[in-house]
């Protein structure tokens, strides 16, 4: 590795945990490259004692640090920054618990571009689970393609969105200049990764995508569920114009349908195209909705949002 790194802490939010997050610390203890503390901050004790006890992580994880905070407390960038807190790495890396890595090089193909001075944020490749249906899979695909690149503020108008993407599941930041923009929003419903990645394109510098740092992590969205996680990314949208105003994010969305027909023709499963057109129905009205979230009544709100304690 053409950088000096000499550790990057791990931070994880964890919330209700599955057999996947045992799966994600034991890849994690595996990882080639010298990793410093395992940063978990969890929403209820209780959750993530039913799956395992907090002596027993603690016995078999070394450098494991663990901060409990009620469900009320939980937002997705003041979380992540209270995390980082407890950090002192000129790196760490940010993952979600029901993600899992691919092989022993996750973190080192992640920390990678970071040899390069200007590049602020790394994010790396996602792969649909087994058994998580075609339309997911294809999905997994065209969000993350084979092929590493950097993205700078110069490629707005030609990527749009696209430019500053990136996934809190997967990434890595370079505290030095993490810490200059302020981190993540203090509060937001969702998106802290990618209005993050929008001021550091902002700033000048650069956004890598580390094909070569690989994770296992799909969702299993039904209709409704599609709805209710868009309604709260159009609300994201609509609280940052300084982040989204000028770019469409809808444009990105058909090309995806109609690249999404084809690869399901050619699968020889058209059938699943209708099932694509009633989540990609349901995506949109969730965020034609939430942009619009000011008009609805308080009542209307919560039963649109999938993360309801935001709105207490």
């Amino acid at each position: 590795m053409d950088i000096d790194v000499k550790r990057a802490d791990i931070i994880i939010p964890v919330y209700k945990p599955t057999k996947k997050f045992l799966q994600l610390l034991d890849m994690l203890d595996k990882q080639r490259e010298r990793i410093g503390k395992i940063i978990l901050i969890n929403t209820e004790r209780k959750f993530l004692e039913a799956l395992i006890s907090e002596q027993e992580l603690m016995d078999q994880y070394e450098d494991l640090l663990i901060r409990h905070i009620a469900k009320e407390e939980f937002d997705h960038g003041k979380t992540r920054n209270y995390g980082v807190s407890f950090s002192n790495s000129p790196y760490f890396v940010m993952l979600t618990d029901d993600c899992v890595p691919m092989d022993q090089e996750l973190i080192r193909n992640l920390l990678m571009p970071f040899a390069d001075p200007q590049i602020a944020v790394t994010y790396g490749r996602q792969f649909a689970d087994k058994g998580c249906g075609v339309i997911e899979e294809f999905t997994r695909g065209f969000n993350y393609p084979e092929t590493s690149g950097v993205k700078f503020g110069r490629d707005i108008p030609q990527m749009g969105i696209k430019a500053f993407f990136a996934s809190n599941v997967c990434a890595a930041y370079r505290r030095e200049v993490f810490d200059a923009l302020g981190g993540f929003v203090s509060r937001t419903i969702f998106n802290e990764d990618m209005i993050y990645a929008r001021k550091v394109l902002d700033e000048g510098y650069g956004i890598a995508y580390a094909a070569k740092a690989r994770v296992i992590h799909s969702h299993h969205y039904s209709g409704i569920q599609q709805f209710h996680r868009n309604f709260d990314l159009g609300v994201s949208h609509a609280q940052h114009p300084e982040v989204f105003d000028g770019i469409t994010a809808e444009s990105e969305g058909i090309r995806l349908i109609k690249k999404s027909c084809i690869y399901l023709i050619r699968k020889g499963k058209p059938w699943l195209i209708i099932k694509l057109i009633w989540h990609s129905g349901c995506k949109y009205a969730g965020y034609f909705l939430g942009k619009r979230y000011q008009r609805l009544s308080r009542k209307m709100v919560i039963a649109c949002s999938m993360n309801k304690d935001y709105w207490k």
